[in-house]
């Protein structure tokens, strides 16, 4: 037998007992998770520093290893958010709806957990706390396989988090960690439709595409995020510059970073200047339609490729694409997002509407930056990613959603004619 399919069989047979535990005993255990985090922070980090090391050696970009590299206060984070799944509504055993037929059966519909659940992801070791801690709320074992980048840090978390659970209700097994790097292990996960209910790949475009190809498995594809904000004739300005910056800036190796600015013509000669200088200080690349490259001239910006339109950057560069009107901007955000989230900034109300109705997208926005896109900002609590299908869930995936549903039947004796 191979690990992985021991891995799979021993949460198979934890997911069994997790479907019985009260709310109580997986707070409890959520709450040992926590503690233990904050107990072997020096552990973390140690192993953390070998893989960071080791991705500036490989020329990991900067956007990455922010998303690679622990300090103290994120593994506080990380325990801060375990307590915070805590405080969470259990939605397990929940009714949505129940009625009686005409012939007396009592019909109800309950939620349940899913059951096993697989988790791929890439350079975000807090994603295997995170992760962890919301599948178990919503009574689920959870097997994650993280990227090669963060092996060390994953190893040592899902370790903590496995040994933490020794004194609760929660199995042990219901946390199981693949130490393996390599590519035929993360096939034979995928191909792995006994034992896993769902499977979830977290991270870049070639990570996502690669496991809805090969997975044997039900997939919840989240997002890539090519994100767009289009600068309308009427927007207000004063507001759309630290819009603007706050989407690229802040963090701009995560999915709702801003990839792309669209900007009306009757404003692209005043405010591409004003927009480019301003990005140009916190050290992002810009690359421009032939009308953004002729504005800016003679800086001698990159013009933009066919690809570039597509592209999530994850990084400090942006995309600045000059329209004729809003028609233009839904035309060209449907074609190329990565229907992640989207904004608009303008004062009309009814260019506005027409925006939130035709975008195609998880999330999209009126003057507001596209970083909201996540499930506590949202107020839906800890999240495992952001679903841009359609299918089961779109959004945020908080623990109600890493849950189905099952219907109860009461009768009598009856039997159907």
């Amino acid at each position: 037998m191979t690990i992985i399919k021991e891995i799979c069989q021993r949460a198979k047979t934890a997911s069994v007992q997790m479907a019985k535990l009260t709310t109580d005993q997986k707070n409890a255990a959520l709450h040992q998770m926590a503690n233990a985090l904050e107990a072997n922070v020096e552990k973390i980090l140690s192993a953390n520093k070998l893989d960071v090391e080791a991705a500036k050696t490989k020329g990991l970009k900067d956007a990455l290893l922010d998303r690679l590299t622990l300090d103290q206060k994120k593994i506080q984070t990380m325990a801060k958010e375990l307590r915070e799944v805590c405080t969470l509504p259990d939605p397990i055993g929940t009714i949505l709806s129940s009625w009686t037929r005409p012939n007396g059966l009592i019909i109800s519909q309950t939620r349940v957990p899913l059951g096993v659940v697989g988790v791929i992801y890439e350079s975000r070791p807090n994603v295997t706390s995170d992760a962890a801690g919301i599948c178990i709320k919503a009574g689920n074992a959870v097997i994650l396989r993280g990227g090669s980048d963060a092996l060390q840090s994953n190893i040592v978390i899902g370790n903590i988090l496995q040994e933490a659970l020794s004194n609760t209700n929660v199995p042990k097994d219901a946390i199981q960690v693949v130490n393996s790097p390599e590519r035929k292990d993360a096939e034979e996960l995928m191909s792995m439709r006994e034992y896993i209910d769902v499977l979830i790949p977290r991270g870049g475009a070639d990570l996502i595409k690669t496991v809805i190809e090969k997975s044997k498995i039900p997939v919840i594809e989240t997002g890539t995020g090519n994100c767009h904000i289009y600068i309308d004739q009427d927007a207000d300005l004063e507001m759309a510059t630290p819009i603007i910056i706050n989407a690229k800036i802040q963090r701009p190796g995560v999915c709702n970073a801003v990839e792309k600015i669209l900007i009306h013509k009757k404003i692209a000669q005043t405010y591409i200047p004003k927009i480019a200088a301003e990005l140009q200080k916190h050290g992002v690349e810009i690359r421009g339609d032939q009308t953004t490259c002729q504005i800016l001239t003679p800086q001698k910006i990159k013009e933009a490729t066919e690809q570039d339109w597509h592209t999530e950057y994850l990084d400090l560069i942006i995309g600045i694409k000059v329209v004729e009107n809003l028609t233009e901007a839904i035309t060209h955000i449907n074609k190329y997002s990565t229907k992640h989230s989207e904004a608009i900034i303008t004062k009309d109300f009814t260019k506005a509407t027409q925006f939130l109705q035709e975008i195609d997208a998880t999330a999209v926005y009126w003057n507001a930056s596209t970083r909201f896109t996540d499930g506590n900002q949202f107020g839906l609590g800890a999240e495992i990613g952001i679903s841009t299908q359609k299918l089961h869930v779109r959004g945020p995936m908080s623990i109600q959603n890493l849950t189905t549903t099952k219907y109860t039947i009461l009768g009598n004796g009856q039997t159907r004619n």
